[in-house]
């Protein structure tokens, strides 16, 4: 395993345990899925360097357009629910309560 994919790795590691243990806000998950990610966007974007291909693949720029709307929709729910609960506590929302 090279230097370039321990680094990937270990940064999309990071953020899935992020993701997992440090839950209180929800901004703070929504920073975690957004660098999980960006390491899955920089891993796909040097795939064709590391395997010497010449064509270009379109998989990174479609990805990187669905981290985009991803982040724009948790950014409205995070606004959204600010708004009616009072704050971004993700053990004050209750699905079961509408």
């Amino acid at each position: 395993m090279t230097y370039l994919h321990l680094s990937f790795f270990s940064a999309f590691t990071l953020s899935s345990l992020g993701l997992a243990f440090h839950r209180t806000h929800l901004i703070s998950a929504l920073l975690c899925l957004e660098s999980m990610m960006l390491s899955m966007y920089i891993a796909l974007a040097m795939w064709p360097i590391q395997t010497q291909t010449t064509s270009p693949t379109l998989l990174p720029i479609l990805m990187l357009s669905f981290s985009a709307c991803e982040a724009g929709t948790g950014l409205a729910l995070l606004v959204a629910s600010t708004r009616t609960h009072g704050s971004d506590h993700l053990h004050n929302f209750n699905l079961l309560k509408c």
